[in-house]
């Protein structure tokens, strides 16, 4: 969800800006631009098109400088329109002082657009960021390190910006204050960003900017102040932010990539583990475990699904009560604290905005053992958090997250295992099983994913269907409603899941022979209350569509498809059971014709709430 790089060098930067905003699309978009200084003066180029037509009206423009910003953006205030993309440019495009980028959300933008609107500023958008432009050309006292300092004492809400002047046209600032923003350290030139991958290749000497940071960025020197305006040195860290991960290869979209990379993004996440210890989750993690009496797991969209699949995981092995809340609700309610729980994160990017806040709210209610679960290491969760296991999924560019939740999953797993180590409930014999049915989960997944030309032919049913229901029973529940959750994303078709004996309260009122019924069948304990739910969709003549365990003894016949599963995983069985979900999403929204790894109105990284 938007993305900013700026630079200040002593070459032409704009094939830079342009690899970096392609390298940032992963992000989601739906509009783009640039601006450099150039003849004097701020210029700019913007489109409601990729980045890679964006590029080409840059080439049709001429447009270069040595400094210059810019943007992915992802609408919040005002359509995707072009009058709407950054750079914003202040007071006025034809007499341009001040160009200004944005990420987040400013919440008391009405109030500056007032004030602005009356000290006679003409707004060209409808955007908040505009306002922020505004505002730092009318502080403007020749020196735009201080005017920024300035400038963002008055913005509310959540932002990380980058802005230069064509008074001082070797110069970026950029400030940061809820949204992630890193500096790129380089030889007699300087880069901003809010992705250490959007300078790959550039640099790999990365500052991370704290909470409230303000930096200048000029030739040959990057000065930066905190929140209170006080000189800083942030550590400059080596960052290998390779885009290989990131190219498509033979695959037709990356959602398809990432679908097929998962038995070796599985196999990496749990490299090294040998055994079960708490170290897997850091070096203060066994004094933590033991004070721990309670789990609270904060997560959103993909990642809540895998907090509820641990819930089932966590309190039947290591027999400890756990809660799942939706982060974007929790710190919005009254809860009642307990200062002996682990409070755990799980997140893809490591930045979702309203997962950080969530974990920041848990902190000031007094429960500081925290916890991430998190692909990135380099994230502001991954610092925020005591204790952090990262998965290794690698880049995930398609918006429907597929490997980056498996891995999830594995890393929530091996938590189960310490955890129930750490209070008695792991005997050596359990541990060693759930070891080597872990270390197998590449080998089955890879079985799993075997199943694609079965799967294939059912999403061709599927893609004539605008309605579908997805069930599951006990930990399969959660899979269910990530199915329905993957459908809905990229095929655009409307899907619900429900715990399968859920049907009889209501659901079954829709259950008609156009609504296919995706259904999870693990031959668990429950598969015999399972059948009956799907008998109660036969005799309304819904059309069942079954994902079934090898010796799960349900049979395909009128009315019911069953796709087999090469085996039956047992407590590690969702692992599997999603992947062919996602495959069935996949090839669904193939035949429907949308766009697949960027489906409308939706962002990789949800860096705002």
């Amino acid at each position: 969800m938007c993305g900013i790089v700026g630079a200040v060098a002593q070459r032409n930067i704009t094939p830079i800006l342009v690899e970096g905003l392609k390298r940032l699309e992963y992000r989601g978009y739906d509009s783009c631009g640039v601006a450099v200084y150039a003849d004097g003066r701020p210029q700019r180029s913007r489109s409601t098109s990729r980045v890679a037509e964006l590029e080409k009206q840059i080439a049709e423009e001429g447009l270069s400088g040595f400094t210059g910003i810019a943007h992915t953006r992802w609408a919040t205030h005002g359509a995707p329109v072009t009058f709407n993309a950054h750079p914003h440019f202040s007071p006025t495009e034809e007499n341009a002082r001040v160009a200004l980028v944005h990420n987040g959300i400013i919440e008391n933008h009405d109030e500056l657009r007032a004030e602005l609107t009356a000290l006679g500023y003409v707004f060209q958008s409808q955007t908040d960021t505009e306002v922020i432009a505004h505002l730092v050309e009318h502080l403007y006292n020749g020196d735009l390190f201080e005017t920024v300092q300035r400038a963002v004492k008055r913005l509310d809400g959540a932002y990380a910006i980058a802005v230069f002047s064509r008074e001082e046209p070797h110069r970026v600032v950029a400030a940061r204050q809820g949204s992630p923003l890193i500096v790129g350290v380089g030889q007699g030139e300087n880069f901003v960003a809010s992705d250490a991958m959007a300078l790959a290749g550039i640099t790999d000497q990365i500052i991370y900017l704290e909470e409230g940071d303000v930096v200048d960025l000029q030739l040959s020197r990057v000065w930066i102040v905190d929140v209170e305006g006080k000189p800083v040195e942030r550590e400059v860290k080596t960052v290998h932010a390779h885009t290989g991960a990131a190219e498509l290869g033979p695959y037709r979209h990356y959602m398809q990539k990432e679908i097929f990379e998962q038995p070796r993004a599985i196999g990496d996440t749990l490299e090294g583990v040998v055994s079960i210890t708490p170290e897997l989750f850091g070096d203060n993690a066994y004094n933590i475990f033991k004070q721990v009496d309670r789990v609270l797991i904060l997560a959103c969209g993909t990642s809540s699904y895998a907090g509820m699949t641990a819930k089932y995981w966590i309190e039947s092995i290591a027999k400890i009560p756990v809660s799942v809340e939706v982060a974007s609700e929790y710190r919005y309610r009254d809860s009642v604290p307990n200062p002996n729980t682990l409070v755990v994160t799980i997140s893809q990017s490591g930045e979702t905005a309203d997962t950080l806040a969530a974990l920041k709210h848990a902190r000031s209610l007094g429960m500081e053992h925290t916890l991430t679960i998190c692909n990135v290491p380099t994230s502001a969760m991954v610092r925020e958090c005591k204790l952090a296991y990262i998965t290794r999924a690698g880049v995930e560019v398609g918006v429907a997250s597929t490997k980056a939740f498996t891995t999830q999953l594995a890393g929530l797993f091996l938590l189960t295992l310490c955890l129930a180590q750490v209070n008695g409930h792991l005997s050596e014999e359990d541990e060693a099983g759930h070891l080597k049915a872990m270390r197998h989960l590449p080998v089955a997944i890879a079985s799993v994913l075997a199943l694609e030309p079965q799967i294939i032919a059912w999403s061709e049913e599927f893609a004539r269907k605008e309605n579908a229901l997805f069930l599951g029973r006990g930990m399969h529940y959660p899979i269910a409603l990530e199915g329905a959750l993957k459908l809905k994303e990229i095929s655009y078709i409307h899907a619900e899941a429900y715990p399968a004996g859920e049907l009889k309260h209501g659901p079954l009122a829709l259950v008609t022979n156009e609504m296919p019924v995706v259904t999870i069948a693990p031959n668990d304990a429950l598969i015999e209350k399972l059948k009956s739910n799907m008998q109660e969709v036969r005799a309304r003549g819904g059309q069942l569509y079954v994902f079934a365990d090898v010796d799960s003894h349900i049979s395909s016949g009128e009315g019911l498809h069953v796709i087999r599963l090469p085996e039956h995983y047992g407590v590690l069985s969702p692992i599997l059971h999603v992947c062919a979900l996602q495959l069935l999403a996949y090839h669904t929204a193939l035949a429907r014709g949308t766009d697949v790894d960027k489906p409308r109105n939706l962002a990789k990284s949800v860096t705002v709430e």
